[in-house]
């Protein structure tokens, strides 16, 4: 019987990133499976948010090519790419007294023309994802009057709402008590069970711990099986 040819989620090839006349990241190459968590390290200034940022495709590469299901990530749409990649960037603080609820639901609108509101069953999918990430009894309390690892798991509610199959996490665990990162953990570890892929900058070894390999942006660096 003839093997089953697993396909990629993601392939970056040959990936050279930076400035005009400075070059941070050089020949990236990399593969990241369904249910994988790739974990990326490397001291401040590697080019960490970058490396994110380009292969969501928000910043230029000066070579290489990242390509999402065997499309190249350049030939995606910013809809496309919202309904493929979920990204929680790094030292996000969602202002102006929104509450929980209505921060989760924001993961939605790749789904959603302009001009409509949030149907019930949008808001059943928040409910769910605020459920999932522990977060459902804060529904209608201000993202202003929680605790951190609260406000934490509220944005990977929104995340988890638009109901991508690939996560970008950038430092997630950031300013939060050790009881919360374990939480977090958790939750992470639970969603590539069930076929996730996430793609995490971070420092904290609870969590790098669990990636299935590690890409190493620092000047020794390369990648690392888990």
């Amino acid at each position: 019987m003839a093997e089953s040819i697993i396909e990629p989620v993601i392939e970056i090839e040959h990936l050279t990133l930076g400035y005009k006349n400075c070059r941070i990241i050089n020949d990236i190459n990399a593969q990241i499976n369904a249910g994988e968590i790739i974990g990326i390290i490397g001291p401040n200034g590697a080019g960490k948010s970058t490396f994110l940022k380009t292969l969501r495709n928000l910043m230029p590469c000066l070579t290489g090519k990242v390509k999402f299901f065997g499309k190249d990530n350049t030939e995606l749409s910013a809809k496309d790419f919202a309904r493929i990649v979920a990204y929680l960037q790094q030292n996000t603080a969602p202002s102006f007294g929104y509450t929980a609820r209505e921060i989760v639901l924001t993961g939605r609108y790749p789904y959603m023309k302009w001009w409509q509101e949030e149907s019930d069953f949008d808001k059943q999918i928040a409910d769910e994802c605020m459920k999932y990430t522990g977060t459902l009894e804060l529904a209608e309390r201000s993202v202003n009057e929680v605790s951190g690892g609260q406000r934490q798991r509220i944005l990977l509610a929104k995340v988890l709402a638009q109901q991508t199959p690939i996560l970008f996490l950038d430092e997630p665990t950031t300013g939060l008590h050790i009881a919360d990162v374990h939480k977090l953990v958790d939750i992470l570890q639970r969603l590539v069970d069930t076929g996730n892929s996430i793609v995490v900058i971070e420092h904290n070894l609870d969590l790098i711990k669990t990636a299935d390999y590690i890409i190493d942006l620092g000047p020794e660096g390369g990648e690392k099986g888990g």
